[in-house]
């Protein structure tokens, strides 16, 4: 069975046409009217019409950022579009007519890495995914975990430091604080300011204005010790999350995604190193593994697809 995976996202909408093995045979995307509701729901059932033409399909899976109801019905809140609680699972399935469900972005994208991806060989596993901010999903004896009102696995906001730094969801001390891309720049810029080792991003800062993503990540493969110790000071506080996580969940595998992902065992390296150092009975506990996302891109538009055709074979 054909389905359709949708990543709605503060920007754009992206669609694709997906087989029971994860390929994508079709795509779309276009601009995400973020501030009208009802233009939204016009563009997926336009995208869906389009992606599904001379062909059976018939269920859609609709990923977006925010928290969805148990049911897999409701959008409670959306951070980057006006959905408020929002009926967007009822609302599509009387104008398409096929079987649909609603799942959280970084759910999608973790079941899709955990179904095709760096996952495919295990029961158990925990993705972060290293953006702006830290997103995440679990997956437990080969089921996502959702928790009982449908918005768990909220990884970003695992506290690691008590009264530590504000973060945009009114707590203080969130690994996504410590862990994310922001995180890394801010690292960055506090090494430049020290001189010494931050010498090399001292230089760039000062030749380009400001420290960009980019401008660290260049000097991290050029092996910059500055960079490189942003890195590892970031793969420390993941590797300290993870910790927490694995008492826990217990995972065979901890696999981080994202853009800083790119960085490869320069930052599995330090987060490995972070989880082992606090792992409880180490040499008797089990080690999990630690690997670098596969699926990029498409993540999310492949991981809607996937667990709206297992609903629709369900029922």
């Amino acid at each position: 069975m054909h389905a359709i995976g949708i990543d709605i996202g503060g920007t754009k909408i992206a669609g694709a046409l997906v087989d029971e093995l994860g390929t994508i045979l079709r795509s779309d995307r276009q601009p995400t009217m973020a501030s009208n509701p009802q233009l939204i729901e016009d563009a997926v059932v336009s995208m869906v019409k389009r992606l599904s033409e001379g062909v059976d399909v018939r269920a859609v899976g609709v990923a977006a950022a925010g928290f969805i109801d148990a049911s897999q019905s409701i959008v409670y809140y959306a951070p980057n579009i006006s959905w408020r609680n929002e009926p967007f699972r009822e609302k599509l399935q009387q104008r398409l007519g096929m079987h649909i469900i609603i799942e959280n972005d970084a759910n999608a994208a973790g079941w899709a890495e955990f179904r095709f991806g760096a996952g495919r060989l295990v029961s158990d596993m925990v993705i972060l995914t290293i953006g702006t901010g830290v997103g995440g999903a679990i997956v437990s004896g080969d089921k996502l975990f959702r928790g009982g009102f449908g918005a768990a696995a909220e990884l970003g906001h695992l506290r690691v430091v008590p009264d530590g730094l504000p973060c945009g969801c009114g707590a203080r001390g969130c690994i996504e604080q410590y862990g994310s891309g922001r995180a890394l720049l801010r690292t960055a810029n506090e090494l430049a300011d020290a001189g010494g080792v931050g010498i090399g991003l001292a230089e760039v800062r000062s030749r380009v204005g400001t420290l960009t993503g980019l401008d660290v990540s260049d000097l991290i493969q050029a092996g910059d010790p500055g960079a490189l110790l942003a890195l590892r000071t970031l793969g420390h506080w993941l590797g300290q999350a993870s910790a927490s996580l694995g008492a826990v969940l217990d995972p065979q595998l901890f696999v981080i995604g994202g853009g800083v992902a790119q960085a490869g065992d320069l930052l599995l390296d330090p987060i490995r190193s972070a989880y082992l150092d606090v792992l409880p009975a180490r040499g008797f506990h089990p080690e999990p593994e630690f690997r670098i996302a596969e699926l990029v891109n498409d993540a999310g538009v492949v991981g809607a697809a996937d667990l709206a055709r297992l609903y629709a074979e369900s029922i």
